[in-house]
């Protein structure tokens, strides 16, 4: 029974190795087996390059592996301004980490990272040496951050080998796990009001097999999408920076997924054009001009 199991593992891999990855575009591709890190596909994965709110991953899981989820957060002025994302937090609001943290990942607000990353480094630029030295212990030799939104910043950058490291780390955190996946969430704001975030990460709402990971987007890094997926037993995680288009993004992300994880794509169904029936000519003038406007 071994011998039979071990023979059928050994055509399977064999048989996805011979299917040749689908054609997408962005600057930069990686495609990895999310139980063990194995690449299964890249294109140009060492570029060094911004990455925009993808990064907001990396500053969740320093907040997560910091501790005290339950933690209140005292707004200040100085998380107020960052636009282009906002949530509309106020000075003197109080919230506790788990909920920015969840509305960090679904929504990607720019004013809860700096709130986060403020309340638990003292600064931006303290926050900046966490993110740094996480990302050395994921071995992520070819990156650098200086603040906790992926806003466009000096000297601030990653690549898609890279992000692969710190999806997968996200991806096997018992705590982010479940929220990455959150596909809507109910933010109870302080003045008792309720805004239902919708996730950013389009390939969820339409696929079942995909379940989670973050999007993101500047004028310098284009779009960007770490997505994560599950499919009879196999996971797998997909990467793509710089692609000047997001719904070209959302399909690519997609068709990578179904492709690591062994789902076959559905066909394109082609309608012939149906041929009308004729229409029987009225001869009632009133009737005929009333079709006619």
């Amino acid at each position: 029974m071994n011998f039979f199991l071990f023979f059928f593992f050994l055509f399977a891999v064999v048989a996805h190795s011979a299917t040749p990855p689908p054609d997408v575009h962005g600057v930069s591709v990686v495609v990895i087996d999310a139980n063990n890190g194995n690449t299964l596909y890249s294109r140009n994965p060492n570029e060094q390059r911004p990455v925009g709110s993808t990064q907001k991953l990396l500053t969740a899981l320093v907040i997560v592996e910091r501790g005290d989820l339950n933690h209140l957060v005292t707004i200040q002025p100085i998380d107020e301004k960052t636009e282009p994302t906002m949530l509309g937090l106020k000075p003197g609001e109080q919230y506790t980490r788990q909920q920015l943290l969840t509305a960090l990942l679904v929504k990607s607000p720019n004013d809860v990272a700096r709130a986060l990353a403020r309340d638990e480094a003292g600064s931006f630029e303290a926050f900046a040496v966490l993110m740094n030295d996480k990302a050395a212990e994921l071995g992520m030799r070819s990156s650098h951050f200086v603040n906790p939104n992926g806003l466009p910043a000096p000297d601030q950058y990653s690549t898609a080998a890279d992000m692969a490291r710190l999806a997968c780390a996200v991806y096997h955190n018992p705590v982010l796990r479940p929220i990455i996946a959150t596909k809507y969430y109910p933010f109870r704001k302080a003045n008792g009001s309720v805004d239902i975030l919708k996730n950013t990460n389009s390939t969820m709402q339409r696929n079942s097999f995909c379940n989670g990971m973050k999007t993101g987007y500047t004028n310098k890094s284009q779009h960007c999408l770490l997505s994560s997926g599950c499919y009879q037993g196999h996971d797998a995680i997909t990467v793509i920076l710089g692609c000047t288009d997001r719904h070209q993004l959302f399909n690519d992300t997609t068709k990578l997924l179904c492709w690591a994880l062994g789902i076959p794509l559905a066909p394109v169904v082609r309608h012939q054009p149906v041929t009308p029936s004729p229409t029987p000519v009225h001869h009632h003038r009133r009737h005929r001009k009333r079709q006619l406007q």
